[in-house]
């Protein structure tokens, strides 16, 4: 069995301790990334949506860093939207920037009517090496 491993994105920890779940864990070559939001350092939702979409992107950057990995590793995405049909061309305006080339990973984008006062979450599954 593997060992599973729990990342953190630097400067960002104690967020994850007062909600008791991890930013990503690592197993094997595998990493499950929890959902990013457009959340500030605080934890407070940024109030424009596109900005809001931006810094959930961000955020997803800098918890793959800290697993040695980039947006060149994702397979799967998984996004949330509060409304899909009004959001849909901002988020896929970001998307597009973060994964400008073929092959695409694979995405669903679900609907949701809550998440905890922000508008859109990311998560995703990504392929990193081994460290030795």
């Amino acid at each position: 069995m593997s060992k599973r491993d729990a990342l953190f994105p630097a400067g960002r920890q104690a967020l994850y301790e007062i909600h008791r779940y991890s930013a990503a864990i690592r197993s094997g070559d595998l990493l499950f990334i929890s959902g990013q939001v457009g959340g500030h350092e605080d934890g407070s939702p940024e109030p424009d949506f596109a900005k809001q979409v931006q810094l959930a992107f961000d955020n997803l950057r800098e918890v793959l860093k800290a697993a040695g990995a980039t947006f060149d590793d994702i397979v799967d995405v998984t996004t949330f939207h509060t409304d899909p049909e009004a959001q849909f061309e901002t988020v896929l305006s970001v998307k597009d920037r973060m994964f400008p080339q073929k092959p695409y990973p694979n995405w669903t984008a679900v609907g949701v009517t809550w998440l905890a006062g922000f508008d859109f979450e990311i998560k995703v599954i990504a392929r990193v090496p081994q460290t030795v």
